[in-house]
């Protein structure tokens, strides 16, 4: 069986921490179904290799990523290192925009014994997913050439693209994946978020999304402008399933949801594109408390999940699909049981002991 290869960006703060903690338990996952455990590339990348060589990523390491099979980025940028128009340091921004991964995949998933911010009990069954598209919308502005209109100190014009190529991607996606969740047991209701009512932009894009659905006819779809999407989010996001939507409405509202179901220790994220797929915790880099074994790493082990199960695809290797499926396993029952605390909710396990609760829980289902 060949090995996948991974590129891996530890990062700044505790992107460190956690991606350690992700490769230990992704090799003990591949152990334990008996696939080949990747073989990781490491490149540096973050603010703290700009602060102390004055470029972002070491020379050659967006290229080099792109040969692998996968990239996991633990977590990039520290708030007191910024450009000099006061943005943060951002490579992860370029991987995104070079390597087309328009497809950000935000799972939502309620866990047991994970804070719960809503008093409805069907909050507990909350198990849905954002899909982000990640390399146009407004944060088109952002990526790569700094695409923004400046006057002088007094306007700033930012630019807002959608294509039709790529939302023809998207929501092919989008469709195939509700597909996908209705198989697997979901609802597999697709809703297309948009501002449809105003912008010329969001309006495109919805027409776009019902071409596509014209080729799914099985999928139930539906739709919401975001504003009353955040709405519902908060009132009744049990009856959601799958969502797509433009790059920023995405940024927000996964963190929106997120914090539904316990914050951002929880947040896994998937970027695939046609060619790489990109996996990272969707939280920060928390430098106030990196170092400190305080970081929950739960996000990112189960990013490291979401890329097992690609890597199942892209090789064809269905062993990585049974070894994602293992870890997640492993973390919900650890949750469930109690043997699995992270401080992040009030519990008494850093960074270290939550990885070892994740081990033992992993080796004792095998």
């Amino acid at each position: 069986m060949t090995a996948p290869t991974v590129c891996v960006i530890k990062g700044d703060g505790i992107g460190i921490d956690v991606t350690d903690a992700t490769l230990v338990v992704v090799n003990a996952a591949c152990a334990r179904v008996g696939c080949a455990k990747p073989t990781y590339i490491e490149i540096k990348a973050g603010a703290g290799y700009y602060a102390e060589h004055g470029i972002d990523i070491e020379p050659g390491g967006e290229e080099r990523a792109g040969e692998t099979d996968a990239i996991f980025l633990g977590a990039i940028g520290l708030p007191s290192i910024r450009h000099a128009d006061g943005t943060e340091i951002s490579p992860h921004l370029r991987l995104r925009d070079r390597y087309g991964l328009y497809a950000g995949i935000r799972p939502i998933k309620a866990y047991p014994n994970a804070p719960q911010r809503l008093a409805d009990p069907r909050a507990a069954k909350i198990d849905m997913v954002v899909l982000r598209e990640s390399t146009e919308g407004l944060f088109y502005s952002a990526a790569v050439h700094k695409r923004s209109r400046i006057k002088g100190d007094e306007e700033v014009c930012e630019t807002l693209r959608i294509t039709r190529s790529t939302s023809e991607k998207l929501h092919d996606f989008a469709f195939r994946l509700a597909k996908k969740r209705r198989d697997r047991g979901s609802s597999g209701r697709l809703t297309c978020v948009d501002k449809a009512n105003v912008f010329t932009s969001m309006a495109f894009f919805r027409k776009i999304f019902d071409e596509t659905a014209e080729r799914y006819p099985e999928v139930e779809r539906s739709y919401n402008y975001v504003d009353a999407m955040a709405l519902d989010l908060v009132r009744r996001p049990w009856e959601f399933d799958v969502m797509v939507m433009e790059n920023m409405f995405g940024d927000i509202l996964s963190d929106l949801a997120g914090g539904l179901v316990g914050g951002m220790g929880m947040a896994a994220c998937a970027e695939i594109g046609d060619t790489i797929g990109l996996f990272q915790p969707a939280h920060g880099s928390a430098p106030d408390i990196m170092g400190q074994d305080k970081a929950n790493p739960l996000a990112a082990i189960l990013s490291g999940a979401l890329m097992l199960d690609y890597l199942a695809d892209k090789t064809g290797q269905p062993a990585y699909a049974e070894a994602a499926a293992a870890i997640e396993a492993a973390v919900d029952r650890g949750l469930e049981r109690n043997e699995i605390r992270p401080m992040e909710f009030g519990g008494d396990m850093g960074t270290v002991a939550v990885t070892k609760a994740v081990l033992e829980t992993l080796a004792a289902t095998a």
